[in-house]
Parts: structure tokens; sequence; C-alpha cells
């Protein structure tokens, strides 16, 4: 391990021990010229099993990183190969894992949870839409820093690989057991892009049950058997996430993302007040229309009654006329004036006759 007041390189100076994981030793360390704080990730080639296998997971890691630029990333400036380890030198996270989190008070509290959930999702989406994508491989929270301002980083990428299409099946098996999926152990398949989502759905189980599924008896049941009080839509998004076959879990972030975003309307009980609303909806609309045929019916019966009416008055108007005084001497004139034509006709051709 590195002295603490040592200087690396001639130009970072060890600070102190911040993290320590099953291969590596992280410390935080300062550019005194500079003025500027950094962090070394140590991998010591005696301390484990396999060097070689170490030494290519951390190229593997820093070339990895090289390439990568999110802000929910660390960024790598300098590799340091020395004989006794490899150092890694990258920006230095503020903050303290998600493992941290729970070991000081337990299961977080879920609305937090989602938000970090979704940008677990962005900063594995980005990882994933990378030529050939990157399948990260150990998503667990003390892979996962939280920065005072409440964003998070993903950091240690010892397991991470490329996918290859032409592959079967993963040539080595890495991750955390209880987080890593089936794939991960060989005989399923290769580890893709829903590999990660898998280790990112045992991760929420972790931060709302505050049940680690890395220990015994590595299992992960519904959440709300541990906390009936936990969403019911947060629950199927994390089963989901972690069934053991991979065609039946979100097939990217993206889908993730979205039911992260509306985990409440997955709720049973939101979804049965949906379903009251609906109902409650359809019978209005019957109520109403059935109103409006009524009032339809109503109005086409009046205008019938009153056309009826109409017509009946001008029957009776009619017959009152034909019943008048003044109807009788209009037919009295005319009768008479009929004569009168038929008097002249006959008075004018005895005239033309009497002149022959």
């Amino acid at each position: 391990m590195l002295e603490i007041g040592s200087l690396v390189d001639g130009k970072y100076k060890v600070l102190r021990v911040v993290g320590k994981g099953g291969m590596s030793v992280v410390y935080q360390a300062v550019n005194e010229k500079e003025n500027k704080i950094w962090a070394i990730k140590e991998m010591h080639r005696e301390s484990v099993q396999n060097p070689e296998g170490v030494n290519q997971n951390l190229v593997v890691e820093t070339e990895l990183l090289k390439r990568l630029d999110h802000p929910n990333l660390p960024k790598i400036v300098d590799v340091i190969d020395t004989e006794e380890s490899l150092l890694i030198v990258m920006d230095y996270i503020e903050g303290n894992t998600l493992a941290k989190a729970i070991e000081e008070s337990g299961a977080q509290d879920q609305d937090d949870v989602v938000d970090w959930a979704m940008q677990l999702c962005d900063v594995l989406g980005y990882l994933h839409s990378r030529v050939p994508p990157i399948i990260y491989r150990d998503m667990k929270p003390s892979n996962v820093m939280l920065k005072p301002d409440g964003s998070i980083a993903l950091i240690d990428f010892g397991s991470a690989r490329l996918f290859n299409a032409s592959s079967a099946e993963d040539a080595t098996w890495l991750g955390t057991m209880g987080y890593a999926a089936p794939e991960q152990y060989g005989g399923h398949g290769q580890t893709d892009a829903r590999t990660d989502i898998y280790g990112l759905g045992a991760t929420m189980y972790h931060l709302v049950t505050g049940h680690d599924p890395s220990k015994p008896p590595y299992e992960m049941v519904p959440v709300r058997n541990l906390n009936p009080s936990l969403s019911s839509g947060l629950e199927k998004i994390i089963l989901k996430c972690t069934q053991r076959d991979p065609r039946e879990r979100y097939d990217n972030c993206a889908e993730l993302t979205v039911d992260l975003q509306h985990y409440r309307e997955l709720d049973d009980e939101y979804i049965r007040e949906q379903d009251n609303k609906w109902k409650i909806f359809l019978v209005c609309a019957v109520i109403a229309l059935i109103a409006a045929l009524s009032a339809l019916g109503f109005k086409i019966g009046e205008n019938s009654m009153r056309s009826a009416a109409h017509e009946i008055s001008l029957e009776e108007e009619i017959i009152k006329e034909a019943e008048s005084p003044d109807y009788d001497d209009l037919n009295l004139s005319s009768e008479r004036a009929k004569e009168d034509v038929e008097k002249s006709v006959h008075d004018h051709g005895s005239g033309s006759a009497a002149s022959e």
C-alpha cells in the first residue's frame, strides 16, 4: 500500500485512504503545484492470485475511461506503472458511496432511490450506446458515489467489457454475487445491456430495503414483503429488472427510465383509482347521453305538437271565414258578377244577329 504523506511520481502527495475493494485501494491525493485534489487507484500485483488478469482488467478500465466523456463518470488524467503496482490517477469524486449511506442510515427513501436510478440509467445508457457497447457488469451501491449536490458518479470499471456480438458467452466470470446476473456466471449466454439492468435492479433492492443481496441467503424477495409501505409500482420495476431470464427484463435503460419516471402510476392503488374514475366517467357519459336523447325527444314532441296546433288553428280560421257574412257576400258578389258576364255576352250576341 502507498504510505500516507508519500509522493507518487514526484507530484501526487497521498493524503488518506478513501476506499478499499477486493483488488484495489483508492487514495485521496493532491498535486501541490496545481493545488488540485485527485483520486489514485492502486492495484498491487502481489496481493492477488491472478496478477496477469488483474493487470488486464486495470488496463481495460484505463482504456475505457480514457475514451469516455459523461458528467457521471470520472476522468483519467494519469497512469503510472511500477514494479509493485499499477496506479490510475483520476478525478476525485467528493462524497460517499451509496453503500456508506446504507451503512449509516439503513434503507433509503424510495423517491431518492428512483432519482439515483434514473441518473444511473442515463450513464449506463451512454455506455451501452458506445460502439461497440460497454457493459459495466459490476453495478452495486459501493460502486456509486453520491455527491453533496445529490448527483451520482459511477466508479470502478474493473469488470467492464466490450460487447462482442460474435461471442456466445463471456470468457471470464466477473461481478459480485447477489448483484451479478445469472449470465455472468456462464452457461446463460453473454452479458449485454440487460445484464447491467439486473445489477441496477439489485442495487435498488438493497437501497430501498436495506437487505444486502450479496449476503446469505443470496436472494431477493418482493420488496413489499420486507416493507409494505413501499410503492407496488417500484416493486414491479425491481422484479422486472431482476428476472433470471434476460428476455423478461427491460430491453434497455430508456424503457426502464420511462417506468421509473411514472412509477407511482404503476401502483395497484393508483390503477384502481384510475379504473374507478374511468367507470364513473362512463356512467356520467351514459347518463348525459340519455339526458340529451330525452331532451331531443321532448323537443321533437314539442315541435310536433306546435305544428299540429298550428294546422288546427288554420282550419278553424278557414271555417270561421266560411261562416262569416262577409264570406257569403263575397260568394254572392261572385255569382252576380258571373251572371252579368253571361248576360253581357248574350246581349252582345243578340245585337250582332240583328245587325245582319
